[in-house]
C-alpha cells in the first residue's frame, strides 16, 4: 500500500482530521509500522493527493491530520474492451487496470466465454471496488476506473462500440495482424482483447465492420492477463 486511500464516508473529526479503524489502520500499524508523528502519503477518492500526519495510534485506530493539494497521476491513453476472463484471473486483472490508470474497462461476453463466469461473486460491485482500490493504493492513484458489463456481444459491438470509440482508433488484438500495437500506440485509443483462444471469425468480422483494426502484440501467444499487461505497457 503506497497510498492511504480516503473517502468521504470515513470518520472525519473535522475537515482535516480522519480516524481510521479498518484494514488501512491495521496496515499502518503492522506493515508500515508507523508511529505518532510519522507522515504518510494519502489521497481522497476521486480527488487530490497529499500527506497525512499521524496524531495518535493505538491497537484499534489511527488518527491523522490530512493536507491535500497534489493532482492525481495522468490517466492511461487506452480504454479497454476485454472478454470476461476466468474468475480466478478477474481480481488480478482489475488490480492491473487500476495500477495502470485506465479510465474505462468494458467486460464483454464472447463465444469462448463460459456463461457461468457472469455468476461469479467476484463480479459484485463490492468485490470489483475492492480489487480496484487495491490497485490504486499500489500506484498512488485516486481516480477509480469505471467497469462496465456487457452480456451480449453483438448489441455491444453494433450499438456501444462506436460510441465508446468516439473518433479514437479501435484496435483489436489478433495474432495474425500485420501491424504491431507498439507501432501505433501513440494516441488515445480503445483496445479490444479476446478470451483464451481469441475472438471467433464472426466476432472479428463484426468488430471490423464497426471500425476496429487488427493489431498484434508480438510473436508469442499470450494468456489474457499477460496480454492485458502488454497492451497497457505499450502506452506508458
Amino acid at each position: 500500500m503506497n497510498l492511504i486511500l480516503l473517502n468521504s464516508d470515513d470518520q472525519w473529526i473535522d475537515t482535516q482530521r480522519v480516524l481510521l479503524r479498518d484494514r488501512r489502520a491495521e496496515h499502518i500499524r503492522k506493515v508500515l509500522r508507523s508511529q505518532q508523528g510519522d507522515t504518510l502519503r494519502v489521497g481522497m477518492l476521486g480527488g487530490q493527493r497529499g500527506t497525512g500526519c499521524i496524531q495518535s495510534i493505538d491497537d484499534r485506530s489511527v488518527l491523522m491530520t490530512v493536507q491535500l493539494g497534489d493532482s492525481p497521476p495522468a490517466r492511461h491513453r487506452f480504454d479497454l474492451v476485454l472478454a470476461l476472463p476466468r474468475p480466478k484471473m478477474l481480481r488480478r486483472i482489475l488490480r492491473t487496470v487500476a495500477e495502470f490508470g485506465a479510465s474505462h474497462l468494458h467486460l464483454i461476453h464472447t463465444a469462448r466465454v463460459d456463461r457461468s463466469y457472469w455468476q461469479s461473486p467476484l463480479l459484485s460491485d463490492a468485490k470489483v471496488d475492492e480489487a480496484l482500490r487495491m490497485g490504486m493504493e499500489r500506484s498512488s492513484d485516486t481516480i477509480i476506473p469505471q467497469v462496465h458489463r456487457h452480456r451480449l456481444f453483438r448489441p455491444f459491438v453494433e450499438d456501444r462500440l462506436p460510441e465508446i470509440c468516439q473518433g479514437r482508433p479501435c484496435w483489436i488484438a489478433h495474432q495474425d495482424a500485420n501491424v504491431r500495437l507498439s507501432a501505433v500506440a501513440v494516441q488515445p485509443a480503445v483496445v479490444m482483447i479476446g478470451p483464451e483462444g481469441g475472438f471467433v471469425p464472426f466476432e472479428l468480422t463484426l468488430a471490423e465492420q464497426m471500425g476496429a483494426q487488427r493489431v498484434h502484440l508480438g510473436g508469442r501467444i499470450l494468456s489474457v492477463d499477460t496480454a492485458l499487461t502488454t497492451v497497457l505497457a505499450q502506452a506508458l
